[in-house]
């Protein structure tokens, strides 16, 4: 079933289902009559020769030159071929695919002024699955994301490199077997094409898409250490966590208690000890925290996929066209790195919990490192330096890239939010996660697996969560007796995570928050 855009109603849902699983794009009826309506209300301005910036008139430093009639057409291919600067990596296909439809969704709206049939053709490579390379740097969130998206535009008109059929070709090779014919951009169309902020919000609605994903993961790893670590489940009661009132707070708690019930390890009251170091105790509140900023986040980019972000603004029913910033990435950038704090802190609070696992002086009898044979193994020792280490590297990645801002284009654009290095590096930070929690999961399963060894508490006692959890975990990868190259170890777990196999096992059984 296609995805229909009319540039108001797209959910985050639908961009995923586009930029993965290749769902199919349509423009609504309605969205086909507001394009064609801006369309000819820049037709009429041309005629007027009326004095518009970036259509009848150069950008940036230059919007006081005005440009002829005559030029305009070039002046939109040489904004396209200028403003292709990016630099390095290619962005994965999902981002790049996630960039085009959310370009196309803000021109549907009708007030962008493109042509119907340009706006189709971008639509129809998308569908085709021709992907512009789009190099990963060079992006200042202001005007927008200029150079990932004139990469975009250059792919339209049948130029630069495309990934299609899993090969880079020629854009215009491939727009030629998918039989597209390559556009010639008209008045506006190159401001229409590259300015706005659909390369960040890209980049983010994905990275935001896998964090929703892995704050259940951490729940359910945090459950799991709690059945090797004999945890006290008093604390995650409701009554507790009500008088904070906090959602983010009170939906983890109950997912603790729905994960662990059943449990004959983790229970109210342990003879041993009064209350749990805060890495189990206060798993509601930090792991919550995280879920309310990636909440905020989430209605944030739900709205952006729905606005308009170029610049000028055809309003044809007001008879204006208005200079604005809605370019300016500040809402997205600001976003996106409480974003990557938020997903930091899943991990940052899951390593700490790795340790307790590894340590002899903390893991509740469990044998140091997690190995049977201390001394001559090692264990699972190692695997918390790893652990530490991307935990570590993240906090550099934390640094929020909107607190900077370098003056562009001759200091007419005198601030600009950095929006999508936000974006770049919260997927940074969200490899990292993925793979510190995954260190844990290996750890706590490991440790699960133990307590039965040693005598103490067979598999059968986990409850019937953590116990899906686990059997998952062990079609994968099996307890570790004799030392072993763990680095293949701790990459299906990496695995587990990024393709959600272990969350659908556990889901099976019980519903998540």
């Amino acid at each position: 079933m296609a995805v229909f855009m009319n540039g108001k109603d797209l959910t985050v849902e639908q961009v995923i289902s586009v930029c993965r699983y290749n769902e199919k794009v349509e423009l609504t009826a309605e969205a086909k009559v507001a394009v064609q309506k801006a369309r000819d209300y820049i037709e009429k301005k041309l005629e007027e020769k009326a004095v518009i910036y970036g259509l009848t008139t150069g950008f940036g430093k230059f919007a006081n030159v005005v440009i002829s009639q005559e030029e305009t057409a070039q002046l939109q291919r040489n904004l396209i071929i200028s403003h292709t600067c990016a630099m390095g990596d290619p962005y994965p296909r999902e981002y790049v695919r996630a960039a085009m439809l959310l370009r196309c969704n803000a021109l549907a709206r009708g007030n962008s002024g493109i042509r119907l049939e340009t706006l189709q053709t971008l639509i129809d490579m998308l569908n085709a699955g021709i992907h512009p390379v789009i190099p990963c740097k060079g992006s200042l969130g202001a005007s927008g994301d200029l150079a990932p998206l004139s990469h975009i535009a250059l792919g339209l008109i049948g130029e630069g490199k495309a990934e299609y059929k899993g090969e880079t070709v020629a854009a215009a090779d491939a727009m030629k077997e998918a039989g597209i014919k390559p556009v010639v951009l008209a008045a506006k169309e190159g401001l229409a094409l590259n300015n706005g902020t659909q390369m960040m919000t890209a980049v983010g609605v994905n990275v935001l898409w896998d964090a929703m994903k892995l704050m259940k993961v951490a729940d359910i790893a945090g459950a799991m250490t709690a059945e090797a670590l004999h945890g006290i489940t008093k604390a995650y009661d409701h009554k507790v966590h009500d008088l904070r009132g906090h959602q983010g707070q009170k939906d983890v708690a109950e997912n603790l208690l729905t994960l662990l019930e059943g449990s004959k390890n983790a229970f109210d009251v342990q003879p041993s000890k009064v209350q749990d170091p805060y890495t189990l105790r206060c798993i509601p509140q930090i792991h919550g925290a995280s879920r309310d900023a990636i909440r905020y986040v989430y209605e944030a980019v739900s709205r952006e996929i729905n606005a308009v972000t170029d610049n000028p603004i055809v309003f044809p029913d007001e008879d204006e066209v208005i200079s604005g910033g809605n370019f300016h990435g500040q809402p997205m950038a600001l976003a996106f790195d409480f974003l990557k704090i938020a997903i930091s802190e899943l991990a940052d609070v899951s390593e700490r919990r790795t340790e307790r696992l590894v340590n002899p002086a903390l893991s509740e009898g469990l044998p140091a490192f997690l190995t049977k044979h201390g001394g001559v193994c090692s264990g699972f020792m190692i695997a918390q330096y790893a652990a530490a280490s991307m935990v570590s590297e993240n906090k550099v990645y934390d640094h929020p890239a909107c607190v900077d801002s370098i003056p562009s284009s001759g200091n007419q654009e005198d601030h600009v939010s950095m929006g999508t290095t936000s974006a770049r590096t919260a997927a940074m930070v969200l490899d990292n996660a993925q793979k510190v929690i995954g260190i844990e999961l290996a750890c706590a399963a490991q440790g699960i697996w133990l307590r039965q060894e040693i005598g103490e508490s067979p598999v059968d006692n986990l409850a019937p969560a953590t116990r899906a959890a686990y059997d998952y975990i062990r079609t994968l990868s099996d307890p570790v007796d004799q030392d072993v190259i763990l680095h293949d170890e701790l990459v299906k777990f990496d695995e587990m995570i990024k393709n959600g196999k272990l969350l659908e096992a556990v889901e099976e059984k019980v519903t998540l928050k």
